[in-house]
């Protein structure tokens, strides 16, 4: 089996100090020891240098040789080795430099149609946009020799790329791509809303693309002032109000609620010409389902390599991403499949059931500035989760805060009903990382009794893989890293309700399963409640035990429903939107009807929006 491998070997130069660990990783490879340069690490190094060639996959340098004490790991978990099949060596697209990342193979678009592309973070969605953009020039893993466009196209030869990228040189074609962080865009486009829209608007699309985006309220503020929904619907307009052959869009559904998720999908298709291309990134897996005519899937190890499959139909692609195996190349990239079964919560015995806590709250409004919420008399229980559904702006926030007697409400309808008083642990939407030391600190001062637990350690620290986290410093952390940090000290934090807002903003596919997990595990085992605010429908549907629906005009006048079950309450919320769900009978997952389909057409006339049958 050893002669069909072939050896990637990650250096992480923020990790990598060779001066402070006095290039102990040159003296413990024992090919080094052999007389060969298979680690070079010179006084003036930044960073070390692996032979990719020379290594024989040992290992040493990364986990160390217990029997033998002089044969020390890597102090600073700088290094990775992991063993690839050789095929793919011939398919590498491009490598940013020795021992960095690399991608094999590029997804592979089609004029007049949508391309979804989905896999984890950091396994080259971004790198595969930047050189079907013509932003990043493909060097075939050559960074020492980079090949000439000539050879390139050459090596594309007899492929549907071979056709793109020669339209891309010669047409002169003009890609625009929405960056993934939104978060960024004031520091680099200053100005008010409706000025940035009416310099880039080469479609003269302004007014139609503001009213289907809901800008119309925004168009006189500034672009530092919107908020993070505001600023991804800005960036979406921006985009496709320019004239373009091909158009990109990285996670375009975050900050967004549901139907505003639906009707950015329904903007984006209507770029399609016949020579269009149009490629999405996008993590919920409902919206890239709605929105995609065919898939590529991305696996590999985040960080180290990333291979792309052959286009798939949409449901084949999704699905094969969860199965976590390839058909076409007989390969598993995942251990285990990921499935959607709506009851995921074992059956409890009315005995059990009896033993619950049962906590009420009566009808009851808040009044603030011109926003006013009516919530309707309701109950809940402990080993409970409640999903609340509703736009943004309808006062899910504010209903919380009620009920933490953080605000009093303004009117109560039934004197006999107390509002209970709970401990509330919240996990907000935007998270900002101000803390100025490592996760591990952090983790010690706001919840080290959690932390130090065995139980928490196995239900919520190892499959959210924060023991990678702890010696990084919380300002450097990613978005999705930062989402899990937060997420593990709101479940550490003792409590009777847990408050989680948005538990999917900037996680990629996979993780938002593993977090839909640990929450459901945790409220389970600690006997608590749970109200979850999540605008990915895959994930609200696999949390909710009850559901609250949230009706009336965002930000004026809204209704918080009594909490109904999944599926009276999904259906109630879906026939607002006008849309219709259906599950996979492979893995479950909900999928969007598309509009005016044959299916959609008949559950609407069932009046069953949310079809729960195989």
């Amino acid at each position: 089996m050893a002669d069909r491998l072939t050896r990637i070997a990650i250096v992480n130069s923020d990790r990598c100090k060779p001066k402070k660990c006095r290039q102990e990783c040159k003296k413990s490879c024992p090919v080094v020891k052999t007389g060969k340069l298979c680690i070079e690490v010179s006084p003036s190094s930044k960073i070390a240098f692996i032979s990719e060639e020379l290594c024989i996959g040992c290992g040493i340098c990364v986990k160390g040789n217990l029997t033998l004490a002089f044969l020390q790991k890597c102090p600073f978990e700088a290094i990775q080795i992991i063993n690839l099949p050789k095929d793919l060596d011939k398919d590498t697209t491009h490598r940013y430099g020795p021992n960095t990342f690399k991608l094999h193979r590029l997804p592979v678009p089609r004029p007049g149609q949508v391309l979804g592309l989905v896999g984890t973070n950091g396994i080259g969605k971004s790198t595969a946009l930047k050189v079907l953009a013509g932003k990043l020039k493909p060097n075939l893993g050559r960074f020492d020799n980079p090949p000439d466009w000539q050879e390139i196209l050459t090596y594309f030869r007899g492929s549907e790329l071979q056709n793109y990228f020669t339209r891309i040189l010669e047409d002169n074609l003009k890609a625009i791509i929405k960056p993934q962080y939104v978060d960024h865009i004031p520091k680099a486009v200053k100005g008010n809303v409706q000025e940035v829209l009416a310099q880039k608007d080469e479609r003269g699309l302004q007014r139609e693309l503001a009213g289907d985006l809901d800008l119309i309220q925004v168009m006189d503020r500034d672009v530092g002032d919107l908020s993070g929904g505001e600023l991804q619907r800005f960036a979406i307009a921006v985009v496709a109000i320019q004239h373009a052959e091909i158009y990109m869009f990285d996670e375009p559904s975050s900050y967004l609620d549901v139907k505003q998720r639906l009707k950015a999908a329904q903007v984006i298709r209507t770029l399609l010409r016949p020579t269009s291309y149009v490629i999405v990134v996008e993590h919920d897996l409902s919206v890239l389902d709605y929105l995609s005519d065919f898939i590529c899937c991305l696996y590999g190890k985040p960080g180290a390599y990333g291979v792309v499959t052959l286009p798939f139909s949409v449901r084949e692609g999704i699905n094969i991403f969860l199965a976590g195996f390839v058909p076409t190349e007989n390969l598993r990239f995942r251990d285990e499949s990921l499935t959607f079964k709506v009851a995921e919560t074992p059956q409890e015995s009315a005995e059990e059931i009896r033993t619950y806590a049962r906590y009420k709250y009566p009808t009851m409004s808040k009044t603030q500035g011109n926003f006013k919420l009516t919530v309707k008399e309701g109950e809940f229980t402990d080993s409970q989760i409640i999903v609340m559904l509703g736009e943004n702006g309808t006062g899910k926030t504010t209903f919380i805060r009620m009920l933490a007697g953080l605000l009093k409400p303004d009117t109560v309808d039934n004197s006999e009903i107390e509002i209970p008083e709970f401990n509330v642990s919240y996990k907000p939407q935007k998270i900002s990382p101000k803390f100025p030391s490592t996760v591990r600190h952090l983790l010690h001062s706001k919840i080290r009794d959690s932390y130090m637990h065995p139980q928490f350690n196995t239900d919520v620290m190892k499959p959210l893989q924060i023991e990678a986290l702890m010696d990084q410093e919380v300002v450097n952390l990613s978005g999705g890293e930062l989402q899990r940090v937060a997420l593990c000290l709101c479940l550490g934090k003792p409590a009777d309700i847990y408050l989680i807002d948005e538990p999917s903003a900037y996680l990629d596919s996979e993780q938002r399963i593993v977090a839909s997990k640990v929450i459901k595990r945790f409220i389970l085992h600690a006997k608590k409640t749970a109200f979850v605010v999540e605008h990915d429908f895959i994930m609200a549907t696999y949390l909710a035990d009850r559901v609250i629906v949230y009706e009336g005009k965002p930000s004026i006048d809204c209704v918080a429903n009594t909490p109904q079950s999944l599926l009276t309450g999904m259906n109630l919320f879906l026939s607002h939107l006008d849309i219709t769900f259906r599950r996979d009978p492979t893995n479950y997952r909900p999928r969007i009807n598309k509009l005016d389909s044959t299916k959609d057409r008949e559950q609407k006339s069932a009046g069953s929006y949310y079809y729960l049958d195989d």
